[in-house]
């Protein structure tokens, strides 16, 4: 099939809405699945997610549904693997779910992809970013967004590209150490992050793994302060996240940088739950808000329409993630003209969107794999109490400053 370029629907958030109507057919609806972490610790992330699924929903039924029916989301609840599993099997059986959006976290995504592919149900991952869920030869399970691998480069090149020119220091002099929660997220990225550091010369000190479930990483601060880190490169959650700079505070030590690879390192909950130690802190993740609009049109008016669904401002980008994926797949099953799987697969991987035309800067270009390759994190840095973008320089908002915890300049 040939390569489709969608040039109106993803470039403005307006064109569907300014797209003909369908007629609905009557009584009709079709039916996703939604399934995402709604309680338990990723709550929050769980629902910010949904949330950009949620907006897409809407503003494809007010513009005439697909395939002339109007879009239902029936929401599963996936806290660990096993929920995710029985979750899925109720949405493709008891409620006949077309496809599945999801799923925020790699674990519960590659647990639930497998049951999905073993029925043949479209699964479209939106946020989990775990190499794996891609990897296994799977024909239904396309993903939008970017991968750990991603997240791997543009973390250590930040290290390298960013930081180091900033300190006026050779790259190769600074010692990095790499942090993680052990789950698969954690275990992807400090992998490629681990890859990365050494394809690059660079120098690490230190690779560090603890439970999620931790309750104290004091030990891990006396272990990278006793190799003397200048960078610690750090995948954790959110509880994690404020251990970690807890335990910091406590030592009365802190090195030159932390640099986040996304989940509770985008969180203004996270932010203020810290307090003036995360000022300065780097992050990598999914396209924010502080972003160049010629980079990502589209992302502030996400923003404006979201606080006027939602009565306040997106609490991370996961929301503006999902709202971009779920408009992608969407589309696709509306140019399938049917629910065939077959039929949605050729149309995901005929479609073709140019980078710097979305809300996310993203482009859409699908693998044979079914991920998107032309979705790339970007990097940001907590300043004044708000992530702004700080590389690469068409999407930057401002300048990197030197230091985290309050120190600028």
């Amino acid at each position: 099939m040939p390569a489709i370029r969608r040039r109106p629907l993803l470039a403005g958030l307006c064109a569907t809405a300014a797209a003909p109507r369908i007629a609905l057919a009557q009584g009709g609806e079709i039916r996703f699945g939604a399934l995402y972490p709604f309680s338990g610790a990723q709550a929050l992330f769980g629902d910010e997610s949904f949330r950009g699924l949620e907006i897409a929903a809407e503003e494809r039924n007010a513009a005439g549904g697909v395939l002339g029916r109007q879009v239902r989301l029936l929401k599963g609840d996936a806290v660990d693997q096993a929920q995710a599993i029985s979750e899925v099997r109720r949405l493709m059986t008891a409620e006949r779910v077309t496809a599945v959006f999801g799923t925020y976290a790699s674990p519960l995504s590659f647990a639930a992809t497998q049951a999905t592919e073993l029925q043949g149900v479209p699964y479209f991952e939106l946020g989990a970013i775990s190499d794996p869920i891609t990897e296994r030869g799977f024909r239904f399970v396309f993903r939008t967004c970017p991968r750990a691998s991603d997240f791997g480069a543009t973390t250590v090149g930040a290290a390298q590209d960013v930081l180091a020119p900033i300190h006026g220091v050779d790259a190769a002099s600074l010692r990095i150490a790499i942090l993680h929660e052990d789950g698969l997220y954690g275990q992807t990225v400090s992998g490629f992050q681990e890859q990365q550091v050494r394809a690059r010369g660079l120098n690490m000190v230190e690779r560090l793994a603890y439970s999620a479930r931790s309750v104290d990483l004091s030990s891990i601060v006396q272990r990278l302060r006793g190799v003397n880190a200048d960078v610690v490169l750090h995948t954790g959650y959110q509880s994690d996240i404020v251990l970690f700079f807890r335990g910091m505070q406590e030592a009365g030590w802190r090195p030159r940088m932390v640099i986040g690879s996304g989940a509770g390192y985008s969180l203004t909950d996270t932010a203020r739950a810290v307090g003036p130690g995360f000022e300065g802190v780097m992050n990598v993740d999914f396209t924010q808000f502080a972003v160049n609009e010629q980079f990502a049109p589209g992302a502030a008016a996400f923003a404006e329409m979201y606080k006027r669904r939602y009565g306040s401002d997106p609490r991370s980008g996961h929301s503006l993630a999902n709202y971009f994926g779920a408009r992608v797949c969407l589309d696709a099953v509306q140019r399938a003209n049917a629910t065939d799987r077959d039929r949605i697969r050729a149309a995901i991987l005929a479609t073709d969107v140019a980078e710097g035309t979305t809300p996310t800067g993203w482009g859409v270009r699908f693998d044979e794999k079914g991920q998107n390759t032309r979705a790339r994190p970007v990097v940001m840095q907590w300043q004044g109490g708000r992530q702004v973008t700080i590389s690469p320089t068409q999407a930057a908002v401002a300048e990197a400053r030197r230091q985290m915890g309050g120190a600028g300049g």
